[in-house]
């Protein structure tokens, strides 16, 4: 098991890193140590989704009272981050991410559903046991089971983000199927480093 325990002082994780740490260790590093960000027609895409959904606001869809765009905090996992949309319906609150494209392949974008739910517990001093992800292109909810195996790899990601941040080490870049489509390609040239390492060890 792994101890909830944060110390005190601690370096702000914002909760979209998790997202980019699951996703590509070396893609996290990039964007948030190094500061670099090269846009594609997925990041646009992706940007202009969520300068839509980013309208402060609340409001009622039936009996589910929605609120877009507000700060999420949680102090006991040092995480910050703002969200897409939370929804509360009969006294439960729930988190809802929005996401281009039609589902998402990877785990990466539950840990970041999950990570929004830690701090709204926190916030609300509830038990949450759903999330949501909207996934644009096919205008469909794909539902987050938040369960005790999700949050340990949640709490996981965020304590190996800190030690990235801490660190400031590079991780190695690594050549996978998630390189295709990747904005930051071209700046760790992943399949060069493969063939050049496996030249050398020919």
């Amino acid at each position: 098991m792994i101890n909830n325990a944060m110390t005190t002082e601690m370096i702000e994780i914002p909760i979209a890193a998790l997202n980019q740490y699951a996703y590509c260790p070396h893609r996290c590093w990039r964007m948030f140590c190094a500061g670099e960000f090269v846009e594609n027609e997925y990041t646009i895409e992706g940007t202009s989704l969520h300068d839509r959904v980013h309208t402060v606001g609340d409001g009622h869809r039936g009996e589910i009272w929605q609120v877009r765009a507000i700060w999420l905090r949680s102090d006991q996992y040092g995480l910050v981050g703002k969200s897409d949309l939370i929804e509360s319906s009969q006294g439960e609150f729930y988190p809802v991410e929005y996401k281009r494209g039609r589902r998402g392949e990877f785990e990466n974008d539950a840990l970041q559903v999950c990570a929004q739910a830690l701090c709204l517990e926190e916030m609300t001093n509830s038990t949450i046991d759903t999330g949501y992800l909207y996934y644009a292109h096919s205008h469909q909810r794909q539902t987050v089971e938040l369960t005790p195996v999700l949050r340990e790899r949640t709490i996981a990601t965020i304590v190996a983000v800190r030690e990235l941040f801490e660190s400031g080490v590079m991780p190695p870049a690594v050549y996978t199927s998630r390189c295709k489509g990747c904005s930051l390609y071209d700046r760790c040239l992943p399949l060069a480093t493969k063939r050049l390492q496996t030249y050398r060890e020919a």
